[in-house]
């Protein structure tokens, strides 16, 4: 951290608070997610995030025995989809109906 982020002492916010580690390393864990499935639909491939498996599951069968340092947040097909076998595109509500400016 001190190389790349020299603004602030960030180490110190995170030495002895596991709790704030781990919940910070899972949300820039989920944001990182997202910049991979833009950049893999930006290169024209279809991405499917998944969530809700069984992640103790996964986690054995990808990650060594144990080992706490791992653990799966979502998963995420890839390739070229089949677009005669895709949905539609679902309705999108209208701008005026979700936002305001205030």
């Amino acid at each position: 951290m001190p190389e790349l982020f020299p603004h602030a002492d960030a180490k110190s916010w995170f030495v002895g608070n596991e709790p704030y580690r781990e919940e910070t390393a899972f949300r820039n864990s989920s944001l990182q997610g997202g910049y991979f499935i833009l950049a893999a639909r930006a290169l024209g491939l279809d991405a499917g995030p998944l969530s809700g498996f069984d992640n103790d599951m996964v986690d054995g069968l990808f990650f060594a025995e144990g080992d706490p340092d791992y653990r799966s947040n979502f998963l995420c097909n890839l390739g070229y989809g089949d677009s005669s076998k895709l949905y539609p595109r679902s309705p999108r509500l209208a701008f005026e109906q979700v936002c305001e400016f205030l």
